[in-house]
């Protein structure tokens, strides 16, 4: 079992900028791959980022390229999703995932065994 703890959401005006935290405990070996994913109001999870174990490959939808970041520290157990340039549309629930996926199903959120409870990150135009 792998343990999920999200932090760092809050509300921030249209520009401005949060870090997410992704705390990891359990089993996280097993979990090489840590996804970020969010879900607004009446709106399906969607895909963020994702990173491997090594940081090598760091997937981003292309809503969000250029603005937000995605990183890890493995000693710490911990990602991180770096959000600047904030507009209102990433107004959103934000998980965080961890799984085994390979490269291919990186965005696919039904190839992510564990999940946390998600933060709330609101952008106000």
């Amino acid at each position: 079992q792998v343990q999920l703890v999200e932090s760092g959401g809050g509300l921030v005006q249209a520009g401005g900028s949060l870090r997410l935290s992704c705390a990891a405990s359990g089993r996280t070996g097993s979990s090489t791959v840590m996804g970020w994913f969010r879900q607004a109001p009446g709106k399906e999870r969607d895909f963020v980022a994702a990173i491997n174990w090594s940081g090598g490959l760091t997937p981003y939808a292309d809503s969000v390229k250029g603005r937000f970041t995605i990183s890890r520290d493995n000693a710490k157990n911990t990602v991180y999703l770096q959000m600047n340039s904030l507009k209102p549309e990433d107004t959103a629930v934000y998980y965080c995932a961890a799984g085994s996926p390979t490269y291919y199903y990186y965005t696919n959120a039904n190839k992510y065994g564990y999940w946390g409870q998600g933060t709330q990150v609101t952008v106000s135009s």
